[in-house]
């Protein structure tokens, strides 16, 4: 590697096995790196997480130790807080399904953390997503699924800027999570042998429904069928979510045959059920509205677009076409059905394997019944 190829590059070490091998990847390729880790709880042995933040914290240190590299902590604890935790509470109180790992990601990680790096001399920061990173010179940077097609994030970073991109440095994204872990135990670093974190970043062994219940009265109410019938009565609306089977405490009463969710009534306070199938309207749709409209490319004006879609996160990409509103909102309609696309949740939007942009479900999503959108494609 040239002298000016190497880079002051400060890496996002979350305790894990990804992080670390790829600070070990960054110091083998001679740039010069330091290691961060980022403290968002208060007290991150607290019970009310069951969180594993405290041992996070000393295997990132020992890991540092290992490899030779400066090492410190930054307390965003704040800030996740009032940008990360408190709008997913909210979002949760407004009958929404938040995805706090894609906001963790744009508004932390490569917001703020960022910042902090550039305001410290680094001129990159890197974390241990896999994912790629392509850039040609004079050209923006892009970014495209990783290697490893079961280990792909690029979903989880569906909503960073072209500007965060630039900055951004993601060493795994050629390489397999199994050689990862060869690689870790080749170095001997002391979280080779760790297993990978699950679920929401700060909740650790804790249910979610679990952890709102510090922050969200309930409001018990009716649940009832499509058809209008009450079954029985929910402990809160914040509790579910669209295509929930397990945990509704209602019986079907009826053999080889399932509830499960398929709305919410805000004003009723209702919970909606119906027998999971393939034909049932509400669970299953195609079209669709999404909001919150962002792209790393430039902002797509012709409609009817043929592009894939991951409807969420270890999906696969499927076909669909994109008919944008305006400059927030587009119609999408997957070429097939989908099963509980919630609102909240994001939309991630590709052009083969590179990653263009993302939306989030509206509250008003269209279904099945409207397929004006398909008529017009295929008129």
């Amino acid at each position: 590697m040239s002298c000016e190829n190497k880079e002051s590059i400060l890496v996002a070490l979350s305790g894990g096995v990804d992080s670390a091998v790829s600070a070990a990847l960054l110091k083998q390729q001679g740039h010069t790196i330091s290691a961060v880790y980022v403290r968002t709880w208060e007290y991150e042995d607290d019970i009310l997480g069951d969180c594993p933040g405290a041992q996070d914290l000393k295997d990132a240190r020992e890991t540092s130790e290992k490899l030779g590299i400066p090492f410190s902590v930054v307390n965003f604890i704040d800030f996740y807080q009032k940008e990360i935790v408190i709008p997913m509470v909210h979002g949760y109180e407004n009958g929404i399904t938040p995805n706090p790992d894609i906001l963790c990601n744009r508004a932390m990680k490569f917001g703020a953390l960022l910042e902090y790096a550039e305001r410290n001399g680094f001129s990159a920061i890197a974390t241990g997503h896999y994912c790629l990173r392509k850039k040609e010179l004079h050209s923006p940077a892009e970014l495209w699924e990783g290697k490893d097609k079961n280990k792909d994030q690029s979903y989880f970073l569906a909503k960073i800027s072209n500007q965060q991109l630039e900055k951004a440095r993601f060493p795994l994204g050629g390489i397999n999570k199994s050689r990862v872990r060869e690689l870790a135990k080749e170095l001997d670093l002391p979280v080779a042998n760790k297993k990978d974190s699950q679920g929401i970043c700060f909740l650790g062994k804790v249910k979610i429904t679990e952890f709102l219940s510090n922050f969200v009265e309930d409001s018990p109410g009716e649940i009832v069928t499509v058809e209008g019938r009450v079954v029985g009565e929910h402990k809160g609306l914040h509790r579910y979510t669209l295509g929930q089977r397990r945990g509704i405490g209602v019986p079907s009463n009826v053999d080889n045959k399932n509830f499960v969710v398929t709305g919410k009534d805000e004003k009723l306070n209702r919970l909606i059920v119906a027998f999971e199938s393939k034909n049932e309207s509400t669970l299953w749709g195609r079209r669709y509205i999404i909001e919150s409209l962002s792209f790393l490319t430039e902002f797509p004006t012709v409609s009817n677009i043929k592009l894939l879609g991951k409807a969420r996160y270890r999906d696969p990409s499927v076909p669909l076409i994109f008919k944008p509103i305006d400059s927030g909102r587009a119609e999408v309609l997957f070429e097939q059905p989908q099963r509980a696309l919630t609102p909240g949740q994001v939309l991630a939007l590709y052009d083969g394997e590179r990653l263009i942009g993302a939306g989030t479900y509206s509250h008003s999503y269209l279904g099945r019944a409207d397929q004006s959108l398909e008529s017009k494609v295929s008129a």
